[in-house]
């Protein structure tokens, strides 16, 4: 059976709409909450981590990268890194360590206190992230998500927790990567750096 093309796109089109517009209540005191506590750690000499397995890892490398690069306008370096991006420790913490520590080590390694740590998981679920935000929180950093799903394991451990109210890891995906355009957007504005 051949596929419909616009029947599909529709579809898809709506699936995005309708989790678009019912996100916007979910996130909004979250992402002002993730905000200020971003701008207090660039503020106090802190750092913005970010770390994800999979398609949010892509997300992890692609939001640091708006943040030390530029995300609209050239302008001075917002300190972030993403632990996804380094294959030899990502491939020595998993075969020594194990890979549910892969990013728990570096947030040994790399985090402090003023920094904040954001975990990407559309489960909210993953062990990796779960441990890696547990670790983060007993250093002091401020320990956020990006979820959906309800949250999963990361409902109460990361705060603030921006969950997207979706089961559909593609919508999920979707709304995480708009998030973290508005968290880099927001944060060039509040710092006056565009």
């Amino acid at each position: 059976m051949a596929l419909d093309l616009n029947t599909y796109i529709d579809a898809e089109m709506s699936s995005h709409e309708e989790v678009f517009a019912a996100m916007r209540e979910s996130i909004s005191k979250p992402f002002g909450v993730l905000l200020r506590a971003s701008l207090k750690a660039i503020g106090s000499g802190g750092k913005i981590v970010f770390f994800g397995n999979g398609g949010s890892a892509a997300d992890a490398q692609h939001l640091a990268t708006e943040l030390t690069v530029r995300y609209i306008n050239d302008r001075a370096p917002i300190p972030a890194i993403s632990l996804s991006t380094d294959t030899s420790s990502l491939t020595a913490i998993g075969n020594d360590l194990g890979f549910e520590d892969v990013f728990a080590r570096q947030v040994d390694a790399l985090v402090r206190e003023e920094d904040v740590v954001i975990g990407i998981s559309t489960s909210g679920n993953s062990e990796n992230i779960v441990r890696a935000l547990r670790r983060a929180k007993s250093k002091g950093a401020v320990v956020a998500g990006f979820s959906g799903c309800g949250g999963g394991r990361m409902l109460g451990l990361a705060n603030p927790l921006l969950n997207v109210p979706s089961q559909q890891t593609a919508r999920i995906q979707e709304m995480h990567i708009l998030i973290g355009h508005m968290l880099c957007g927001a944060l060039e504005q509040e710092l006056s750096l565009i």
